[in-house]
């Protein structure tokens, strides 16, 4: 399945709840998105997230009904050839959530 980096940049300083973990999560599964990985900026204000995902269009949507931005949504994968193997063992050990 394809991988995505999305960028979302908040008016606020992010702050989530479990509750809101949970629901994101609920919502993401019922679209085929599954978080991978996120960043979070030194302001608290951008997060960096990798997610598998059917399409962009999917990652898209799970965030209107999540209500949280998708400000940019770029398919990504290893930076070199010999990153490839890592890239994908790494992605298979994310635990399902």
């Amino acid at each position: 399945m394809p991988v995505y980096m999305i960028e979302r940049n908040f008016a606020e300083q992010l702050d989530l709840s479990t509750d809101d973990v949970e629901l994101i999560d609920e919502i993401n599964a019922d679209e085929g998105v599954r978080w991978l990985f996120s960043f979070l900026s030194a302001d608290r204000r951008r997060t960096y997230c990798l997610y598998e995902a059917p399409s962009a269009d999917a990652i898209v949507a799970a965030a209107r009904r999540a209500n949280v931005p998708a400000d940019v949504v770029v398919e990504v994968g290893a930076a070199s050839p010999e990153l490839v193997d890592r890239f994908q063992e790494w992605a298979n050990a994310m635990p399902a959530r």
